[in-house]
Order: structure tokens, then sequence, then C-alpha cells
């Protein structure tokens, strides 16, 4: 880093190796932010920090699971001593368990759906929580994939309705205190984990909105 970043433009990205959380770190990097990027696959964060690099921004790189709660608190709590504050928060990290039809689920892949997707929703929220407050405009940032109740959907419907569940709790709570929750849905992209679902689709198809064009529709609207 050629400089050290405005307090206020640090930008925690949970689920930045890949898809739009990739995108969004990339083009909040180049429009000023400092991104704290977040995932478990290091060759995918080190392609990320390249890609700001070459935009003119900065990135800092943490490979670890969300999941993880003393990683995770570790981070936080290094984000508080360096900066003492975040303006952002996007939480794109998800779990996509292959589909299933319900009466045939797979214990473990439930398990981590849930884990990934819910519990360590509802433990990051109270650790990022100060971060964001002690901004006093923060924002924080979710995205709704509407699958629950959806044939063969089971483990990611339901562990996702429970995650976007928390963070609209978040949202009515502290709607006249911040941080701001915000709530997206967004546009169908050529994602790894739309792949995963619909293995069969038409990646290149016009039904399908590139997740770079996305991102600076998401980050507009912010």
């Amino acid at each position: 880093m050629s400089s050290e970043p405005a307090s206020d433009r640090i930008a925690l990205v949970t689920g930045a190796s890949r898809g739009l959380g990739f995108a969004l770190a990339e083009e909040l990097g180049a429009t000023g932010w400092h991104v704290v990027a977040v995932a478990r696959t290091v060759g995918g964060l080190e392609e990320l920090d390249d890609r700001i690099k070459a935009r003119g921004g900065s990135a800092t790189l943490a490979p670890m699971d969300i999941a993880e709660d003393d990683a995770m608190r570790h981070l936080c709590r290094s984000i508080h001593d360096r900066w003492g504050q975040a303006g952002l928060w996007v939480h794109a990290a998800i779990h996509a368990a292959p589909l299933a039809p319900t009466g045939h689920l797979d214990a473990k892949d439930f398990d981590v759906s849930v884990r990934v997707n819910a519990t360590a929703t509802a433990r990051l929220i109270p650790m990022v929580e100060p971060l964001l407050n002690a901004n006093g405009a923060a924002s924080a940032l979710f995205f709704d994939d509407p699958r629950a109740g959806q044939k063969f959907f089971g483990a990611y419907g339901a562990s996702k309705a429970a995650q976007i569940a928390l963070a609209r709790s978040w949202q009515a709570e502290t709607i006249h205190t911040g941080p701001r929750v915000l709530i997206e849905t967004p546009a169908p992209m050529p994602t790894a984990v739309r792949a995963r679902f619909f293995p069969g689709e038409d990646r290149d198809g016009s039904h399908l909105t590139p997740c770079a064009q996305e991102a600076r529709r998401i980050i507009a609207a912010l």
C-alpha cells in the first residue's frame, strides 16, 4: 500500500473470492474504498488483490472461514485496532449445497448450509455491528435469493431464508439508530453457485447479467 486509506472508507467483504462478492470487492477497491477481503480461496483473493491494485486501489486479504468464530473475532478486532471503524460490510459468503429431494437431504450438507449461511451470519452481526456503529453512517449489505419452498432447494433455501430473516430483524431494529441494513435481490448472474444449481444453463445467455455489471448497479444504489 502506498498510503493509509481513510478510516471511514473501509469495506469488509465476506465471500470476496468469486462471483458477486469478487465483483463488488473489485469495484469498491476501484472507487476509493480499502477492501478487507475475506474468503477461504487464497487464489481467488490473490487475483482480486491484483485486479484492485491494477485499478489503483488497495486491499487487505483475510483468507479464513467465516464460520470460524475465533478467526473472525480476531479480524474484527484487527480492523478496530487499525482503523477504529468500518463504513461498509458486504456479506456475500454462501454455501450452496447440492440440490436434493427433501426426503433425501444429506445431513452433512444440511449442517454445513446452516453453519455457514445462518449460524455464521448470526455470530458475525454482533462482531461487525460495533465497527459500523463507530463510523456513524455505515451500511451492511445482504443478498436475498428467495429459493425457500422451491423443490430440491431444501438445504439452501431454508438456510438462506434464515440468513435473510436475521438481516431483516437487524434492519428493523436499527432503522432509527443505524447502521443502515440493505437487502438486495441481485439479477441472475453466471456465477459458480448458479452453475451448481442449473448445470445445463447457457451461461452466455442474455438472461444472465455479468457480475461486474450487477456490482456497479448495486454500488450505485448505495
